[in-house]
């Protein structure tokens, strides 16, 4: 039995690549290399937005959006840490495990809906946080 002509791996979708890169780096920011995983997507995004098919530049736009956004929470709950008495205060494992639970952890599943997303050659928008999806989508925000 042979594969039809629409299961031959030359047949994915435009940027479908970097796409799936995209929310490989988002992810591998969130769980794996902080830090070093979003600079390496910065540079993804800006090296190959121009040229991007709206695919892969919709997945770029979202992951660098869901990031900055991610880091912003990050600050944010250090900020309320620093507020409530500091990292010896006596609300510091409520805030944090309320961070994780809630956000961290609903980021994480965005993410990981994200790269089913990229994986299936979808354009997909973060809820909340996600940008606009780029001309040429073919599809709703949430598909």
């Amino acid at each position: 039995m042979s594969p039809s002509a629409a299961e031959l791996p030359g047949d994915l979708p435009p940027g479908q690549g970097l796409a799936v890169a995209a929310e490989s780096l988002y992810l591998a920011n969130l769980l794996l290399v902080p830090g070093l995983s979003f600079l390496a997507l910065a540079w993804l995004y800006r090296k190959r937005r121009a040229e991007a098919p709206p695919l892969a530049l919709a997945h770029l736009q979202q992951t660098l959006a869901a990031s900055l956004w991610a880091g912003v929470l990050l600050v944010g709950v250090n900020g309320l840490i620093l507020a409530l008495g500091g990292y010896d205060g006596p609300n510091v494992w409520t805030v944090v495990i309320v961070y994780f639970t809630v956000f961290h952890s609903a980021l994480v599943m965005a993410g990981m809906y994200g790269l089913a997303k990229a994986m299936a050659g979808q354009c997909w928008r973060f809820p909340l946080v996600g940008r606009p999806l780029p001309t040429g989508c073919g599809q709703a925000p949430h598909g």
